[in-house]
Parts: C-alpha cells; sequence; structure tokens
C-alpha cells in the first residue's frame, strides 16, 4: 500500500496547495475519522475538502470512529504510546475491507511534520506502507499571517514548543520568542506577565478565526474568556499563540 499523509492547512480549502490537490484526486481511498459529536465538525470539513477539490470519480471516502485517549491511567508518554497503538489498528480495520485500495490517503491539519503523530501511528501499520508525505500550512503560518507579524526578531531565534513543556518546565533559558502549540488551555498563565508581548489565535485561516494580542499582563485574562466561549460555541478549539519578551 502506498499511504499519502496530505497537509490540509488549518481546513479551509484554499490552503491547500496545487500538489495536495493532484494527490487527493490520485488516491484509491481517503481516511476520515470521526472524533465524536463534540467534535464533528472536523470531520465535516475534511468531507468539505474532499468535495471542494475532488474531480476523480474512482477516489472512495471511508469513515472511521478514532480511539479516544485515557486520561486515567498511567504515565503520559505510556498513554501516548497506547493510543497511538489503537489509532493504528482503527486505521486497520478501516483498510481491511478494501484489499484493492493500494493507494490510500490521510488528511491531516497542518503539516504532518509539525507536532503531529500521524508519521509515528503509520510506522505502526503491518505491513509497512510506502509513506509520502505532501506538506501543509502549519498553524504557526496561518497565526503569524493573521497578525501581519514575523515570527523572529532581527537575527534572533525562535523555539517552538507545547503548553505541557511550558507549564511543566517553564521558559527555556536563552529564548526570546516562543511558539506555543497543542495547548490544552492557558499555559502563559505560567509564566511571568510582565515584558512578554502575546500574540493569540484560534481557529486561524479558518471562517470562525478570532485573533487577540497585546501585553500578556493585560490582556491574559481577555484570551482565557474568549477560548472558553469559543470552546463552548463549537465544542472543540485549536489555538496556538507566541510570546515574547520585550525590552
Amino acid at each position: 500500500m502506498h499511504l499519502t499523509l496530505i497537509g490540509i492547512g488549518t481546513g479551509n480549502p484554499e490552503h491547500l496547495t496545487l500538489q495536495a490537490i493532484r494527490a487527493l484526486n490520485a488516491q484509491d481511498l481517503i481516511l476520515i475519522p470521526r472524533k465524536g459529536e463534540g467534535k464533528a465538525d472536523l470531520a465535516e470539513l475534511r468531507r468539505a475538502i474532499c468535495e471542494d477539490v475532488l474531480t476523480a470519480k474512482t477516489t472512495r471516502i471511508v469513515e472511521f470512529d478514532l480511539p479516544v485517549r485515557d486520561e486515567a491511567t498511567t504515565a503520559y508518554r505510556q498513554r501516548v504510546d497506547d493510543w497511538h497503538d489503537a489509532i493504528a489498528e482503527s486505521w486497520q480495520q478501516a483498510l481491511a475491507p478494501h484489499p484493492e485500495a493500494t493507494r490510500v490517503a490521510l488528511l491531516v491539519w497542518g503539516d504532518p511534520s509539525l507536532y503531529d503523530s500521524t508519521l509515528r501511528i503509520a510506522a505502526r501499520l503491518d505491513p509497512a506502507p510506502t509513506l509520502e508525505v505532501i506538506p501543509g500550512i502549519t498553524s504557526m503560518q496561518a497565526l503569524t499571517a493573521a497578525h501581519a507579524i514575523p515570527v523572529n526578531t532581527i537575527g534572533g531565534p525562535f523555539l517552538v514548543t507545547t503548553g505541557r513543556q511550558l507549564r511543566e518546565n517553564g521558559w527555556p533559558e536563552g529564548v526570546e520568542t516562543l511558539v506555543v502549540m497543542l495547548d490544552s488551555g492557558g499555559a502563559f498563565e505560567t509564566v511571568a506577565a510582565d515584558g512578554v508581548h502575546i500574540w493569540w489565535g484560534a481557529y486561524v485561516g479558518m471562517a470562525e478565526q478570532i485573533t487577540c494580542e497585546g501585553p500578556l499582563v493585560e490582556i491574559g485574562k481577555e484570551i482565557i474568556a474568549l477560548r472558553a466561549k469559543a470552546r463552548a460555541q463549537h465544542g472543540w478549539i485549536m489555538d496556538i499563540y507566541i510570546l515574547r519578551k520585550t525590552p
């Protein structure tokens, strides 16, 4: 099996590259995961993308239920490993009725190579597929575009990290600019807010996009409130932010 992982940006069909569109139309089968009723919009966005760009009449779409990660037992790394094993098994079960499908694709938010585990899950498949990766626009790119800013200062490096890392380990020594992804909510509240500027966005690049920026000490609480309201409204949230220490 030839498995193509296609970066689809943040769900906006206009974020698809020409390479991604060509790849989608070259598939026998496209897998679409369902994440439960509360996140039905995510599957619907993938369906809408396929409806927009698929012209090949022979490409079929197969949906499957994504396993839920167990948050109650074992250490974090073991929970993630077990979850990835379960997802790989769900892929195999979805593919089993379609042995004739030799070219299969999965649509991946953002880019499959930046803070995403689809490649690690694909490595668990047996037999191992031939892998192809189509890069996509990341939420980091969509965020900087939404705020019309560069991610770095002149000659300055930046660090891409997660909310969990920021919450557990604090601001890394010697780093001026942080890009924080995969935050379950408000990890920026754990850092000293004085002298820090934040550029925040949720659903960046989508019709539902919300952005907010300013000194963290002034707008941190506002972002928490915006985030909670948006999550309640949509049933899910994807947000990302940049933190920068200012002179």
